[in-house]
């Protein structure tokens, strides 16, 4: 069948936007209650790397339970993931035909294994250097707080695992025809300036090692996403040429 969305006006996309949002956030909201029977041990998990719970202190009243919450917010983002990679993957799917639409589709798992790819190399890599960073800058005993470390360690994992999905995204967009593989290339040096920028943003320390751990990963990525947009550029190439025959 036909997509129908050809025809479909702004704020037909607008509203077909909408729809996929709110699926995606109900699928959410399920995710973070069911996540909420294991965030506990979530939690002891994410602190292993400071040395456990006992490491950390809590001040105010509310700091522990504002933690839980924010992990089993983490936890309830990773286990909804297919679902709302799936409703972003399909709305920006409308405008192709069903055979190309269920290609697109497949990205989905990918999306999921590239999230996931980022999120182990925060906890593995980036997570234990930019502890011992705080622990011995200036020589000085650090006493980490609850709230301040798991805010910090949910913070890296998230955001680091949601730039390993640049790949991805630039393969469904350079298949719709949004972006090419000549683009990406040209535009390489404006990619590292992005890339620097974004691993000052995100990378918890501001020292160059740890932007550099944070850098080469992203900029291989970058590298990959022209491979991938090279592919995707000939897929559509030669489905636009076949429509044509």
């Amino acid at each position: 069948m036909e997509p129908q969305e050809e025809g479909l006006t702004i704020p037909n996309h607008l509203e077909e936007f909408r729809s996929a949002l709110l699926r995606a956030l109900l699928g959410l909201g399920a995710a973070i209650v069911v996540s909420l029977f294991f965030t506990s041990r979530l939690i002891d998990f994410l602190a292993r790397p400071i040395g456990g719970l006992e490491k950390l202190q809590a001040i105010e009243v509310t700091e522990t339970v504002s933690v839980y919450m924010r992990v089993a917010l983490l936890a309830g983002f990773i286990l909804a993931s297919p679902w709302i990679f799936y409703q972003l993957f399909g709305y920006l799917a409308k405008g192709l035909k069903a055979e190309e639409r269920s290609r697109v589709l497949v990205a989905v798992p990918f999306a999921v294994l590239f999230f996931a790819a980022g999120a182990a190399f925060a906890y593995i890599i980036m997570l234990p250097s930019a502890l011992n960073f705080f622990a011995q800058f200036l020589g000085v005993q650090t006493l980490f707080r609850i709230k301040s470390y798991f805010s910090f360690v949910t913070d890296l994992i998230f955001w680091i695992g949601v730039s390993f999905e640049l790949p991805l995204l630039v393969f469904v967009l350079a298949r719709i025809g949004i972006v090419n593989a000549s683009m990406l290339i040209k535009g390489w040096r404006a990619a590292v300036v992005v890339i620097a920028v974004l691993a000052a943003v995100i990378t918890p320390t501001a020292d160059p090692v740890n932007m550099a751990i944070f850098m080469l990963p992203l900029f291989g990525l970058y590298l990959l996403s022209i491979g991938l947009a090279a592919l995707a550029g000939k897929k559509r190439a030669a489905a636009e040429q076949e429509q044509e025959t």
